[in-house]
């Protein structure tokens, strides 16, 4: 877990340093910077990860790379839906809404049209990858 960590706290400060102009392995795909409030421990925790525009509203997908278990971020958000993105040059608050039924699955079709390889975190899983919309909250 330690490499992990390492490794998101670079993408973390070249995130910052370069405001999203990412390469590496996100290189061509859209970075974001999600703060969620921990679930159990409530401290603030950061976490790259890729999205995808929707309308007003982004985008992310708790894959987990295929795991059998939800990443911890994900379980953040459904304990505390009130989130912090940084996306560019922008820093807002914003509302994580876990999506369901019909929307969940049309989003999904369009996520794997774009990024196919999402086909392949499925297949490696039993459980549903959650797909969350993450929407700027009212001031």
């Amino acid at each position: 877990m330690a490499d992990q960590n390492d490794y998101n706290r670079q993408l973390i400060e070249d995130f910052r340093a370069n405001r999203g102009k990412n390469g590496g392995p996100f290189a061509g795909r859209p970075l974001l910077l999600l703060t969620t409030t921990g679930a159990k421990s409530g401290q603030r925790r950061t976490t790259p990860m890729m999205f995808i525009p929707d309308g007003d509203r982004l985008l992310v997908i708790a894959s987990n790379v295929g795991a059998p278990a939800h990443p911890d971020w994900y379980r953040n958000l459904v304990g505390h839906p009130e989130v912090t993105v940084e996306v560019g040059t922008e820093t807002f608050d914003a509302t994580a809404v876990v999506t369901q039924g019909a929307e969940r699955d049309r989003l999904w079709t369009r996520i794997v049209e774009l990024y196919p390889f999402f086909t392949g975190h499925q297949a490696k899983t039993t459980r549903q990858i959650p797909v969350i919309a993450l929407s700027r909250r009212k001031q």
